[in-house]
């Protein structure tokens, strides 16, 4: 039952009082004060609980009073704890109320009015506080204001003393009804987080707002700006409206206007034919807006960006500047892995150029309006912005749907049909929360109407579909009708400017291009956009070229926005000391949704991951295509060509080293957006490529490389910046490495069997097999160990189909293949059999061959396997293994290759295949072919912050492993067609310190223990990694199948490399 008099932040209708109009976000650099610092605090465990800000109170420790940096969270401030939920409330759902569990933080501080600010309007400001506050000044209340991602503003000017000190005194309540609406998947983190400022407005006149919308003409050619600015004066004045370049304060346009009364002016100024502001052309003019008095001196005046550009609707699509465009996008929240969303405004700067660098041309501000300083950044650098009101109530869909028990595993819409209307009466459709709706999308357009780089506000996000809606979309064109609107949760585009979707597959995205909102002629009057998708958690994601392949080859599907930016992990230390980044649960918070908080494409620290790199390359604005002697080069961008960037190219010849045969620069002819040109290949590859044709076969594999770098540098990258690149497999030759060392002895091979063991000896080599098991044990060369039992097996080469799991795996994958335990596989030896053949002059050999089958406890399947191994006079080992699977098969299964132990001291590793970092099948366009070498087993180890499969090198034609230690002492292998054979498939390594179970317990990097040893993974089939932590998982080809019909063959050839 609702109390009576509910206290503000309990009552949806109450979300502001005494707070100032709305405006554009501008602080005076003259005349502002910053409050950001250290204030007192008072933790309380409920409202009731806090102190009162009465005069002459007691501030000190024994009252409970301490100190809390301003901009910050108190729960990383050692008050309360972090909590992290991704879609359920945790609190009760008891809309409008919170908890009575409700910690409540005081803040106090002392300010000093500068001298100079007496015949000034004084304005308290804060630009973010979670979730609710009250404010007093000098123990007389101010105002109240909820919103936490929203700005508030308060007159203060009667309540300030000018000659002494004055208090400053808020109370921030951790729960509100505004924590209702504002479920967003993050931290709940509490208190003044953002900027506090003391703002002086000149008494006698000033800019209480503007709004500078700029326009084109039919043509895009001709330019103009309409000022509306909103004017507060008791005397007369002037208002000059002055447009400038920037760089170069060249003024290309003023306009003056006397002003005799407050009121809102509007002016109209045309600009001829100015430069044009698009992501790719982020071209900016200053605006000074100044008001002086009668003797031409400044009263008050502000500077403003602003760019030159005209959004719109045309023939369907979203057009900037008549031209259509495609959002190559990330969805970025605040975070920052010691403040929370307290985020340093040089750490913003830092992800937008890290953006662009990486081929970025748009961001979505998940899911509340970033820092207002964020949006410079973006006009400046160049981005398509998507500005997203503080408005998201997913929690209400667990609500309703787990008393119904609705499974996460139905589809999607036909939950949607079961829950969403019922989730939406809470809030979305429910009339009394309207005001609530309204206010934050107001809030959100006045502060940030000025920046050219936001083209489209949104709604909110996962907030359902509801009245309240449609009434922010009237509200957002009636402020703003220069520009588009967005919102998912309206499915059919009633009140949205585009169908949205997230998630979908590529073929059910397709088909919604297809069939959504088209009329019978098979036009459309909206475009599709995927506000979300390539779930970026962990090992992935998967699917990036196949939905990029998407947006090229269908018009209406303007791109999306991978979800998401970056991991929110805490930096956290536990009772020994040791640091990582903290997840749902490691604070102890209940409930909580775990780690799926870590789910972007820079880690929590925002470097960049795998994931990062290979979206680089997929998004990249060239492409490139060999067509017989000619080179195609397209430009990919909407606006620019390619006269931006340098163009160099080199072959290389690819043996035990990488040898550069030809290379030099590309003179590229004009280029315009959207167009090819052709090229001839240069004279100095062409002559390998015909001396292939001429004499068959060449001696070595031979690739082309193309680079684009950029010819200047710009205001995110230096000069020589790589922006694209391609590579071309220009001669297919045969991959020689290392000689493996071959024994000079004329002795023969020697055999002996001693119990359970046989073991083979030559000159100076030792190969020790378990007939009981059926494996090679040990492999010694020269008194060095190259292959060891491993402790749990006892074997030292052994097949496997198990590998640890990744993010993706878990949703579906994981519990799949451990209900056919694939994860706990035993062997069980069937037969075995050796072979001492042929002699010293012919060519002496022994060969073990073993008959094993795979098969889990209680289950009926498995693998039949046989198993070759071949030792040859040399000291080289040929492995093959012949599988078929009988029985209940799985579909699927992770792996099929084999698990090998080498000696701890084999650390260095070199291989020509893909690299230098991890590859998959579904994320390997970012690797090139190379030979490639690690210093280090622990180099190809990616850290991923929650442990997990990685390293996975494909398309492997050799691989070595030697001792740095003792001059190059190793492991060569090569696949055991090698050479004389060609393939469609080369193999794929893996090599760490990390056992499978290790990683797959692990659940933060410092939980990892290394193994004694060198651990090597050589594969025949890996599979993909998906995006089924959200999303599509793995593409039905990229799957390890298995098939009862399909006998499955590989093999290896392993050779000693001598010190």
């Amino acid at each position: 039952m609702a109390a009576t008099n509910p206290p503000d932040y309990c009552n949806e209708k109450v979300f502001r009082r005494n707070t100032l109009p709305p405006r554009s976000y501008y602080i005076p650099e003259n005349e502002s004060l910053s409050l950001n610092g250290q204030w007192c605090f008072h933790y309380a465990p409920a409202p009731l609980k806090s102190p009162e800000p009465t005069a002459n109170s007691s501030y000190d420790a024994s009252q409970g009073w301490t100190t809390i940096q301003v901009p910050g969270h108190w729960q990383l401030q050692g008050h309360g704890h972090p909590h992290y939920t991704n879609v359920q409330f945790p609190i009760p759902v008891c809309p409008p109320l919170a908890p009575s569990e409700n910690p409540t933080g005081t803040y106090r501080r002392t300010f000093y009015v500068p001298p100079s600010w007496d015949d000034h309007q004084l304005r308290l400001r804060f630009d973010g506080v979670d979730s609710a506050y009250h404010v007093w000044v000098n123990a007389e209340f101010v105002g109240y204001a909820q919103g936490s991602r929203n700005p508030a503003e308060f007159d203060i000017t009667e309540l300030v003393k000018n000659d002494g000190p004055n208090e400053l005194f808020v109370k921030v309540y951790q729960w509100s009804d505004g924590s209702y609406i504002e479920d967003q998947d993050q931290w709940w983190l509490s208190g003044i987080y953002r900027d506090v400022h003391l703002i002086a407005f000149p008494r006698q006149a000033y800019l209480a707002d503007w709004f500078l919308q700029t326009d084109l003409d039919a043509e895009y050619k001709n330019g103009v700006l309409r000022a509306t600015v909103d004017i507060s004066t008791t005397v007369d004045t002037t208002l000059t409206v002055t447009i400038t370049t920037v760089p170069g304060e060249e003024t290309i346009a003023e306009v003056t206007k006397d002003i005799t009364k407050s009121g809102t002016i509007e002016l109209t100024i045309p600009v001829d034919n100015p430069e044009k502001w698009t992501a790719e052309t982020p071209n900016l003019y200053s605006v000074e807006i100044a008001l002086r008095d009668a003797d031409e001196k400044y009263i008050h005046w502000a500077n403003q960006k602003i760019g030159f550009r005209k959004v719109e609707l045309k023939n369907g699509l979203i057009c900037v500047n008549g031209q259509a465009i495609q959002f190559r996008g990330v969805n970025r929240h605040d975070h920052h892995p010691l403040f929370g969303r307290a985020v340093p405004v040089d750490f913003i700067r830092q992800d937008l150029l890290l953006m662009k660098q990486h081929n970025i041309n748009a961001l979505r501000c998940s899911h509340y309006p970033s820092h207002p300083k964020l949006f410079d950044i973006a006009d400046e650098l160049g981005f398509w912005v998507i500005d997203e009101a503080d408005l998201e109530c997913h929690g209400f869909y667990d609500a309703v749907a787990r008393p119904q028990d609705i499974p996460e595993e139905m589809d999607y819409e036909e939950r949607k049909k079961l829950a969403f209307g019922k989730a939406a009466k809470y809030t979305s459709d429910n009339p009394t929360w309207k005001a609530a709706y309204l206010d934050r999308m107001e809030q959100m357009i006045h502060r940030d109407k000025n920046h050219p780089s936001i083209i489209i506000w949104s709604l909110g996000n996962e907030a359902f579909y509801g009245q309240n809606h449609k009434a922010m979309y009237d509200l957002a064109k009636r402020i703003d009708p220069g520009r588009l609107v967005h919102y998912e949760g309206d499915v059919h585009a009633e009140s949205a400017d585009m169908y949205s979707y997230m998630y979908p597959s590529v073929d059910r995205l397709i088909q919604l291009a297809k069939t959504e909102g088209v009329n019978s002629n098979g036009t459309y009057e909206k475009p599709v956009i995927l506000c979300e998708y390539a779930h970026a958690m962990g090992n992935g994601p998967g699917w990036l070229e196949d939905y990029q392949e998407a947006f090229r080859s269908h018009a209406r599907l303007q791109g999306g926005f991978i979800w998401e930016w970056a991991n929110h992990g805490l930096l956290k230390k536990d009772e020994d000391g040791r640091e990582y980044y903290a997840y749902g649960g490691d604070f102890g918070d209940t409930p909580n949704d775990g780690t799926f908080v870590m789910d972007g494409l820079v880690n929590s620290v925002h470097k960049p991951t795998p994931g990062l790199v290979e979206l680089k390359k997929v998004l990249q604005p060239v492409a490139v295509a060999v067509d017989g002697d000619e080179l195609v080069i397209s430009s990919l961008y909407d606006f620019i060509g390619l006269e931006h960037l340098s163009v160099s190219y080199k072959a290389e010849k690819l043996e035990t080293s990488a040898t550069v045969i030809a290379s030099g620069t590309l003179n590229l002819p004009t280029t315009p957006a959207g167009k090819s040109v052709r090229i001839e290949i240069p004279e100095d590859v062409q002559i390998w490529r015909k001396r292939k044709v001429r004499h068959g076969l060449s001696p070595s594999h031979i690739y082309l490389t193309i680079s684009f770098t950029l010819r200047t540098a710009t205001a995110w990258a230096p000069i020589g910046h790589e922006v694209a690149w391609f590579q071309h497999h220009l001669v297919n030759g045969i991959a020689f490495g290392p000689d493996g060392d071959r024994s000079q002895d004329e002795s023969e091979l020697s055999f002996q069997e001693t119990g359970a063991y046989a073991t083979v000896t030559g000159q100076d080599f030792t190969f020790v097999f378990d007939k009981t098991r059926g494996y090679l044990t040990s492999w010694a060369k020269a008194g060095q160990s190259l292959l060891e039992p491993d402790p749990t097996t006892g074997a030292a080469i052994i097949p496997s189909f198990w590998r640890p799991p990744t993010d993706n795996d878990n949703a579906l994958s994981l519990p799949y293949w451990r209900r056919f335990g694939v994860d706990a596989l035993t062997s069980q030896l069937r037969s075995v059999s050796i072979i001492k053949a042929g002699s010293r002059e012919s060519g002496q050999s022994v060969t073990f061959t073993s008959h094993v089958f795979f098969s889990p406890p209680v289950l009926d399947w498995g693998y039949h396997a046989t198993i070759t191994q071949t030792i040859s006079l040399t000291g080289n080992l040929h492995i093959s293994v012949s599988l078929t699977a009988t029985g209940y098969v799985p579909e699927h299964v992770p792996r099929i290759g084999l698990n090998l132990r080498l000696s701890r001291k084999l650390d260095k590793v070199k291989w020509h295949g893909l690299g230098p970092g991890e590859s998959y099948p579904d994320k390997r366009s970012a690797q090139r072919v190379g030979i490639w070498t690690a210093e280090s087993v622990q180099e190809l180890h990616t850290s991923y912050d929650v442990p997990q499969e990685n390293g996975n090198r494909m398309g492997t034609e050799w691989v070595n492993i030697t001792d740095p230690h003792s001059s190059g002492g190793g492991l060569v292998v090569f696949d055991g067609d090698h050479p004389n054979v060609r393939r469609e498939r080369a193999f794929s390594f893996a090599a760490s310190r990390y056992s499978d179970r290790t990683i797959q317990d692990a659940k933060h990097p410092c939980d990892l223990v290394e193994e004694d040893a060198t651990l090597l993974r050589l594969d025949h089939q890996v599979a993909g990694v998906g995006t089924a932590a959200c999303g599509p998982g793995v593409r039905e080809d990229l799957l390890v199948k298995v098939d009862k019909e399909k006998e499955v063959k590989f093999s290896f050839k392993l050779g000693p490399l001598s010190g």
